[in-house]
């Protein structure tokens, strides 16, 4: 079978594979396997300049016990705060919908989560996030967001809401309420992940990724009450959840995905510089927008149609555009790091090209997938993403401190799945 991936990166013949040259490869030390010396690992230094030798790295302390008492603090605490709000959403979402509704409404919001989940795997393929934060903040969106909402919500109608009759307190509910206390909590559960999981979040692309997820997770919930309420008012009927189903399910599943992403954009711009002051003011700004949006979306009413035609869609239209680029511009930056990284012997340039350009990772996994090693193929790409974002934190002036024993972990990694990909053993390509 003919391969259709180009030539330097198909499987070389039996006994002609040459390794790419590495740092700590000499004559006297001819081993593949065996770290570098510290001073003699020529990593790009902070400043860029090629073949800059870094100072002895220190001894790594020993390992500790597996779970710290801060992670068991967190943890515990966590939990807890999982269980209070689970007991005031369940309880809240019974009352409204039923048992049978609550079964039809979960049901039916599955569909609209999956389409935004997808889209949320779509725009972080690149520089994938770690799953349990994927998770947490999508379990944030669903419960935590929701639980505080239902509680804060009286107090904010009784406080600013209008005393003049149903009408009005539905449309100052729709249109002043659920802009400000929705995406409130749900922006408070994007800063809590930022500020304590910051090492992960290198940009807007970051940023609108937690977003979308929060926001998903908030929607999924909402949709169980809506469809749900629907299906125990009207015994079931199907003609009117086919209709809420479209509005909400087919026509508009982006909608708080949109609001709150903007706001992961606007912080996660201000990650790139990072300082909590900084990002707890981009929280602070990017919530006028997110507001906005949302309260353009409710304020549709009898013109819903007019306004999704003439303002949704193209906001949503510049929003792909958008995220497109910055797709773009973070596979710029990963391919200047690694660049660097090439220029200090660690990376062939045909490696750089394929681990870093969006091109090259297709026609990698392609060749991979054909000798059945997509997975170390996707592991080697995962490695030399994050060791390329690693360096540009510290060219950005973030995590310094402990760079090069980071830098240096991800290195050795980069080395082993290397081995692992072209399945070589002892310097040679096992056949």
């Amino acid at each position: 079978m003919t391969s259709n991936v180009p030539p330097q990166w198909q499987q070389p013949e039996p006994g002609s594979y040459v390794p790419p040259p590495r740092p700590w490869q000499t004559a006297e030390s001819p081993s593949r396997s065996a770290a570098p010396a510290p001073d003699a690992a020529p990593a790009p230094a902070a400043g860029g300049a090629r073949g800059t030798a870094w100072p002895p790295l220190p001894v790594p302390p020993a390992r500790g016990p597996s779970l710290r008492p801060g992670a068991l603090a967190l943890l515990v605490g966590g939990g807890a705060a999982l269980l209070a709000g689970l007991a005031v959403v369940v309880p809240f979402l019974l009352r409204a919908t039923g048992s049978s509704g609550l079964l039809v409404g979960f049901v039916l919001s599955l569909f609209p989560l999956a389409i935004v989940l997808l889209a949320v795997f779509a725009v972080d393929r690149w520089e994938p996030e770690p799953r349990r934060l994927i998770v947490l903040a999508l379990v944030w969106g669903a419960v935590m967001s929701v639980a505080a909402t239902t509680l804060v919500q009286p107090l904010f109608l009784d406080a600013f809401g209008p005393h003049s009759g149903a009408a009005q307190t539905m449309r100052f509910l729709a249109t002043v309420e659920a802009p400000i206390v929705e995406e409130g909590t749900k922006g408070l559960g994007l800063l809590i992940l930022m500020l304590a999981a910051r090492k992960y979040v290198d940009g807007p692309v970051d940023g609108i990724v937690y977003g979308m997820t929060i926001a998903a997770g908030f929607a999924f919930t909402e949709n169980i009450l809506y469809f749900g309420r629907l299906f125990s008012e009207t015994s079931g009927s199907a003609a009117s959840l086919a209709v809420i189903f479209t509005m909400r399910g087919v026509l508009s599943p982006f909608a708080h995905a949109m609001f709150t992403g903007t706001l992961g954009l606007i912080m996660g711009l201000a990650a790139r510089r990072w300082s909590p002051g900084l990002v707890i003011g981009a929280f602070l700004v990017g919530l006028t927008p997110a507001m906005l949006l949302h309260n353009i979306w409710n304020s549709g009413g009898e013109d819903f149609f007019l306004l999704y035609v003439l303002v949704q869609i193209p906001l949503f239209g510049a929003a792909a555009v958008g995220v497109y680029f910055l797709r773009r511009a973070e596979a710029r930056l990963t391919h200047a790091r690694l660049v660097e990284y090439a220029q200090a012997g660690w990376f062939s340039p045909l490696e750089v090209e394929m681990l870093a350009t969006p091109r090259g990772r297709s026609a990698g996994l392609r060749w991979a997938t054909g000798l059945g090693r997509r997975s170390a193929m996707r592991a080697f790409i995962r490695t030399a993403t994050d060791l390329a974002a690693t360096r540009q934190r510290v060219l950005s002036g973030r995590d310094v401190r402990g760079y090069a024993a980071a830098q240096q972990e991800l290195l050795d990694r980069i080395g082993r799945e290397r081995d692992a990909l072209l399945g070589v053993s002892g310097g040679h390509p096992q056949l």
